[in-house]
């Protein structure tokens, strides 16, 4: 993979009032996507507000390509429903990350990614310097659905000895 730039952690926080797609509730998952690659989170039963507090894992490699969401109701003996969908672009932290931080407080806001109508962010997303690394927080609003955010959080993960993002080209 000689395009290989590094590893981005995407941390699914938990759903925020996610449509019913069953009776009283839905039994939610959530599928990342970038490019040739798809991971998906567990599904949470009968629960419109679920908590995942799970760390998916991307191969970047190219830094301009969407990350897609796609959050889906489980039902056993029909296809799943769909409870919609949502993206976002990491320019502006693959931007932060070549800034090469350092003696910065830990918890300084770097910048603020307003939404737009680019993104599906719900309100402004923070990035910002803690304990060393590159944060970015985010709630994104469900497109295609009546209602529902996903809150998310991104970090990269330096591989040591590798020719990434934060090497001198």
């Amino acid at each position: 993979m000689e395009n290989f730039l590094g590893l981005l952690r995407v941390n699914v926080l938990r759903g925020i009032n996610l449509a019913k797609r069953d009776t009283r509730s839905s039994d939610p998952y959530i599928i990342v996507k970038m490019d040739n690659q798809k991971l998906k989170t567990s599904v949470v039963k009968k629960n419109v507000n679920p908590e995942w507090n799970e760390e998916l894992t991307l191969s970047i490699t190219d830094p301009n390509l969407p990350i897609k969401l796609e959050v889906y109701d489980r039902d056993k003996f029909t296809p799943d429903d769909k409870m919609g969908d949502a993206e976002f672009d990491i320019k502006t932290f693959v931007q932060v990350l070549r800034m090469r931080l350092q003696n910065i407080p830990s918890g300084t806001v770097i910048t603020k990614v307003k939404p737009n109508r680019q993104n599906c962010l719900a309100e402004e997303s923070p990035i910002t310097w803690e304990n060393d690394k590159v944060i970015q927080h985010m709630f994104l609003r469900l497109r295609n659905v009546e209602c529902g955010e996903i809150e998310l959080q991104l970090q990269w993960i330096e591989i040591p000895g590798s020719r990434g993002l934060l090497c001198d080209s």
